[in-house]
C-alpha cells in the first residue's frame, strides 16, 4: 500500500531556472515520486512521495547527484 508523504527540503544554492528545472526532472522521474516543485525564489522544495519507495535520504542524494546540496527543512 503507498504511505504518501509530503517532504519539504531546501537548497540555497539555486541560481537560475535551470537549477529548478534540473531538480524537479530528476526528482520527478524517481519511482515513488508522484510530484515535485522546486520554488526559485525561496530555495524550498516540495516533493509528494511514496515513503515506503523513497526515502528523504533518497531525495537529498538524488538533488546531490544533480549538483546541488539539499537538506531537510520545517518550512
Amino acid at each position: 500500500m503507498e504511505s504518501l508523504t509530503k517532504t519539504i527540503l531546501r537548497s540555497d544554492e539555486l541560481s537560475c531556472p535551470s537549477c529548478v528545472s534540473n531538480i524537479e526532472s530528476t526528482l520527478n522521474n524517481m519511482k515513488g515520486v508522484q510530484e515535485a516543485k522546486v520554488h526559485f525564489n525561496t530555495g524550498r522544495i516540495e516533493v509528494e512521495h511514496d515513503s515506503e519507495t523513497v526515502s528523504e535520504q533518497n531525495l537529498i542524494d538524488a538533488i546531490q547527484d544533480t549538483g546541488y546540496e539539499a537538506k531537510v527543512s520545517q518550512f
